[in-house]
């Protein structure tokens, strides 16, 4: 029978013709080439990421360049009960876990893409009897015993498993840096909940003691209108207002509850476990704090470093999807011993191997490889211009918050002076209002810039310990430059 294929006369390969060897080399050369042209033609020029714009020596709006003393910032507001919800939110913060979740998933999946980089070992053993029926060969048992181990190793020639391994090495980066932008948001979060807390209950505060003295001058006209200097209607005007002050009390206790149960999600806990005592904002510190120069930011700020990373991995990425038009190269063994006869099964004469080497090249697959690097390299502008972005926002926060950081201070002092001449200017219509030489909507406008005056001054030294916090938030917070990542290969 023929066996379809031609040999000479001593059974080898006829010497007519080319030689089988060289012909496989010769279409592992084309195939090769092929790949190198598809790669070439998808390559494209170099990425060169830019900031399409210059970091400014200096913040517009200080003149100081002095370095930001950031260590523990929420403690220089002088506040112990604050600083036992830091520490608590820093432990038991729901989306801080969360993120660390993430991480472990970024570490899992370099995990798995450096798996890759390493031969597959894996062992079988199999032990079958078997009893055939027929005409043929009636009650005929035969046994099989098998031992073997095998491999597989993809050849890494190009380096894309190794470029695979860098991209999430890099999310892992990302993702580090990621757990510090929600570490710092959530501080600072139960920073300004806690000064929205304290401000609301100093206002109620100020707002009962301005209703008891809204109360007392409308005694002082009842008494009045015994005497016959007042009437009934001045009695009404002060009854008005004292209402209207006694109905701003509860608005302004709910807004302190309120921020309460906001601390309550971010410590993790449920808001009956949330008990403060804080009841001004007037006694917390207002801290100095410097910026620094704004190019430290690109170091300082988790947001910037985080997408700094995806960048770095979209970009290896990118090297991932063109090699992927190179051809692959994958190894294959299996080794062990294989007989009839369980005891010969461990004699030399039972030993089997089997090595082979086996190379793919893709020729056309419909646009696949075209697509999938046009979409990484898309994915990797998108990422470069949240990279910048990110600069520029950081820029922008310390800018807003250093402007925000003046002008609430100037807008303190002169409300001092305001409620310090409303204050007088109450004290004198009063003592006029006893002896009778003064009219009473003169007091009653008196008394509502003295109540509105004192409201302010709270919610401007709310708004001036807020800018405070919003400053070290923009300048990155409190967080280690460089937190532990896992190495690159």
């Amino acid at each position: 029978m023929a066996s379809g294929r031609v040999e000479g006369e001593d059974g080898s390969w006829p010497r007519a013709g080319l030689p089988l060897r060289v012909l496989a080399k010769a279409f592992a050369v084309a195939l090769w080439g092929a790949g190198l042209m598809q790669v070439s033609g998808c390559a494209g020029t170099e990425f060169k990421p830019d900031l399409a714009f210059a970091i400014p020596g200096k913040f517009e709006s200080t003149k100081t360049v002095k370095a930001p003393e950031v260590s523990r910032w929420w403690t220089r507001f002088r506040s112990a009960e604050l600083n036992r919800l830091i520490e608590v939110a820093n432990i038991e913060n729901l989306d801080i876990a969360a993120a660390t979740a993430q991480l472990r998933q970024a570490e899992a999946q370099a995990q798995i893409a450096g798996a890759a980089l390493w031969p597959i070992l894996g062992y079988s053993e199999n032990s079958q009897r078997s009893r055939s029926s027929g005409p043929n060969s009636p009650g005929v048992e035969r046994n099989s015993f098998n031992k073997v181990a095998n491999a597989s190793y993809i050849v890494d020639v190009w380096g894309q498993n190794r470029d695979a391994l860098v991209a999430a090495l890099h999310t892992v980066g990302a993702s580090t840096y990621q757990i510090e932008v929600v570490r710092l948001a959530t501080r600072a979060s139960v920073v300004n909940s806690f000064f929205i807390y304290g401000a609301n209950r100093e206002r109620v505060t100020v707002a009962t003691e301005n209703l008891r003295n809204a109360e007392r001058i409308l005694d002082v006209i009842r008494q009045r209108q015994a005497v016959g200097t007042a009437s009934e209607l001045d009695i009404a005007q002060q009854q008005s207002l004292v209402e209207i002050q006694r109905a701003a009390i509860p608005a302004l206790r709910q807004a302190a509850e309120t921020a309460r149960t906001a601390l309550a999600i971010l410590i993790g806990k449920p808001v009956q476990a949330v008990n403060l005592t804080t009841r001004s904002v007037r006694r917390l510190r207002l801290p100095v704090v410097t910026p620094g120069l704004p190019a430290t930011l690109l170091l300082r700020r988790p947001d910037i470093r985080s997408a700094e990373e995806s960048l770095a991995s979209a970009d290896a990425n990118v090297s991932v999807a063109r090699k992927a038009f190179l051809p692959s190269i994958q190894l294959t063994g299996q080794t062990g011993f294989q007989s009839a006869v369980l005891s010969a099964l461990l004699r030399p004469e039972s030993f089997v191997y089997t090595v082979a080497a086996g190379m793919t090249q893709p020729i056309f697959e419909g646009g696949r490889l075209r697509g999938q690097l046009a979409l990484t390299e898309a994915q990797r502008q998108q990422l470069l211009e949240s990279y910048r972005k990110s600069i520029v926002s950081a820029l922008t926060d310390v800018e807003n918050a250093l402007i925000a950081v003046r002008e609430n201070a100037a807008r303190e002092n002169a409300q001092r002076l305001a409620v310090s001449a409303a204050r007088r200017a109450l004290d004198l219509s009063e003592e006029r209002l006893r002896q009778g030489t003064i009219d009473l909507t003169t007091l009653l406008n008196t008394q509502s810039t003295l109540f509105q005056a004192e409201d302010t001054l709270i919610q401007i030294r709310l708004a001036r310990l807020q800018a405070a916090a919003s400053l070290y938030e923009a300048l990155g917070g409190d967080w280690e430059v460089s937190p532990a990542a896992p190495p690159l290969p």
